[in-house]
């Protein structure tokens, strides 16, 4: 079984600076950065969860939500690969949610990179 808590915590580290950066700091790209990364973490997420349909693209709800929006889209991507895995269950599929898992760890380390917090 794939152990997602890696996601998890860097998901909840990054969601975590955001909630509690300054007004300052959101504005000068922070918050900027995080939306991008929610946005394809939702992404991700929703081309799992339904591969027949276009995604739908996460709103701005403004830099004070940013890092809720964070939160929620990495938690959703680990439940999907989670429960993708779950149903698949074959070797091929555990390559594809690991090669999955990996990509998004690596985005929120590089968004949390470039984000300055």
């Amino acid at each position: 079984m794939l152990d997602l808590t890696p996601l998890d915590t860097a998901v909840e580290r990054l969601a975590g600076k955001l909630r509690a950066a300054p007004q300052s700091a959101l504005r000068r790209g922070a918050a900027a950065e995080g939306l991008e990364l929610a946005r394809e973490l939702a992404r991700r997420a929703q081309r799992i969860e339904f591969p027949d349909r276009e995604p739908a693209e996460l709103p701005d709800a403004g830099v004070f939500v940013v890092g809720d929006q964070v939160a929620v889209a990495g938690h959703d991507l680990a439940e999907a690969l989670r429960t993708a895995r779950g149903d698949a269950g074959d070797a091929g599929d555990a390559g594809d949610a690991g090669r999955e898992f990996g990509e998004a760890v690596a985005l929120v380390e590089a968004a949390t990179a470039r984000s300055g917090l």
